[in-house]
């Protein structure tokens, strides 16, 4: 079996708004209509000559920062990976979620910022800001009007423990969030893995549809022989020729949802989405084997980022539980006073004296506020314990029906590889056999053509199908599907 590359772009100008090349190692094979005649009505609009128009510096928006690449680029499922988590917007804003949540934590731990106090008093009438004589002797005041000019300086201190819990339950939330962030890669990952595979599918839809096309054109020699010799009637090689032009009309419909496919993949991992894309893969390689149920929901239990980050908001809330009752605990200030009998901005020859201060910030008020606070913290650890055991809950019945699925789709896929689409093929063989050496049965041999097409096509969405039903079963048991 040979492998495929998939190669859809945008053109602009006279040629075809798009294209798609399904490149072959088999020379014999075609490359299949090119689906510019369906636009051909449309190339006058100047909307859609921009929608198709190539990328460049001009056209491109400016929320994409990326180069623009010079020719198309080749990737497979684990390089899509990689752009997708590098590039994705959507992800890109959870990291930086992440990084703003983790610069709180330092700030958090720091020690609360001191206060600085000046203070003057006694100023004589009509002189209310003589900051340097506000305190000089006079013949009414030999000593001066006041001594209570001071300087302090005031350092408030959270009860030992405070700080630093607060600060690790805000790491932990963090922690969360990017368990959180990774979860979303993974559901944004098995998107990927869908839109890439129905790709593929597309492009082995499209080879069949070629194949089809060339059996079409055998027919038709065979019919316009047996014309010529008398032997059938002219209609039959008009229905074989409308047989053969459905089989291309159906190429179109396939080259359009393959650009389609291409252009979300571009978008999901950040490309604007005309640029230039091939996607290599081979579904046959692709379909490895996947691990028991057992395994899976016990990976699942131990490693899922979900889960991760539901254990992690436990953490937090019943962290929380124990700094909402350290808020009986009284905080302190410290202050430090220096006092001078003169102006605070003036010569001073006097003496001065110190004063140190130790105040206690005391919970009162029957300790309402603190009541309630443990009584909500409380409350939210209840909620996510909760929330905790659901999301379980949903990791493990969501194996099991991704891995139902996989298994359907696997009994599907070999039904469809071992006896229908053989069934089928030795089907056609007999009905052009026995067509082509003057026998009847003209109509049966289309129904065997057409039969042998729509098995071929359903045999290759039925591949499709396993291999997104694999990376869901993947994702769903929180690894990447590789």
């Amino acid at each position: 079996m040979a492998t495929f590359a998939i190669s859809a772009f945008a053109q602009g100008g006279q040629s075809a708004p798009a294209s798609v090349t399904v490149q072959s190692n088999d020379s014999s094979l075609t490359a299949p209509p090119s689906i510019g005649a369906q636009l051909g009505s449309q190339e006058q609009s100047p909307k859609v000559a921009e929608l198709f128009a190539p990328v460049t510096k001009a056209n491109i928006p400016k929320i994409y920062t990326k180069p623009i690449s010079s020719g198309p680029t080749e990737m497979d499922l684990r390089q899509l990976w990689s752009e997708l988590k590098l590039n994705n917007p959507q992800l890109s804003s959870l990291r930086e979620s992440y990084l703003s949540a983790k610069a709180t934590v330092p700030q958090i731990a720091a020690p609360a910022n001191p206060q600085v106090g000046l203070v003057w008093s006694g100023m004589p009438v009509n002189s209310p800001f003589a900051l340097g004589g506000a305190n000089a002797p006079s013949a009414a005041n030999p000593n001066g009007i006041s001594s209570n000019n001071a300087i302090s300086v005031a350092q408030p201190f959270q009860f030992p423990g405070k700080k630093s819990l607060a600060a690790d339950i805000a790491n932990t939330n963090a922690e969360a969030l990017l368990a959180s962030s990774e979860s979303t890669y993974l559901q944004l990952g098995a998107q990927l893995s869908t839109l890439y595979y129905n790709a593929l599918a597309a492009q082995k839809q499209l080879q069949v549809l070629k194949e089809s096309v060339m059996r079409l054109e055998m027919v038709k020699n065979v019919a316009k022989a047996r014309y010529a010799n008398n032997a059938a009637a002219y209609v039959e090689y008009l229905n074989a020729q409308v047989a053969q032009s459905a089989a291309q009309a159906d190429q179109f419909n396939v080259e359009r949802q393959l650009q389609v496919a291409l252009n979300n993949i571009n978008t999901l991992v950040g490309r604007h989405s005309r640029e230039k894309l091939v996607l290599r893969g081979d579904v046959r390689r692709a379909m490895s084997s996947v691990p028991t149920l057992v395994e899976l929901e016990d990976y699942a239990e131990s490693s899922h980022p979900a889960l991760k980050s539901s254990a992690l908001q436990l953490d937090a809330a019943r962290k929380g539980v124990d700094l909402a009752k350290k808020a009986y605990l009284p905080d302190f200030q410290v202050i430090g006073s220096s006092y001078t009998p003169r102006g605070p901005f003036s010569a001073n020859n006097g003496a001065m004296f110190y004063q140190f201060e130790l105040d206690l910030i005391i919970p009162l008020y029957f300790f309402t506020k603190e009541k309630y606070g443990v009584e909500q913290a409380q409350r939210n650890q209840a909620a996510a314990e909760a929330g905790n055991i659901s999301n379980r809950q949903q990791i493990v019945l969501a194996v099991n029906t991704a891995y139902a699925a996989y298994e359907q789709a696997k009994s599907q896929t070999q039904f469809l590889k071992d006896r229908q689409v053989p069934q089928a093929d030795a089907a056609y063989k007999v009905g052009l056999t026995q067509y082509s050496n003057n026998g009847q049965g003209f109509n049966d041999l289309l129904t065997a053509q057409t039969q042998l097409r729509n098995l071929e096509i359903a045999l290759a969405q039925a591949e499709s199908n396993l291999l997104q039903a694999q990376a869901v079963l993947m994702v769903s048991a929180g690894k990447e599907p590789f």
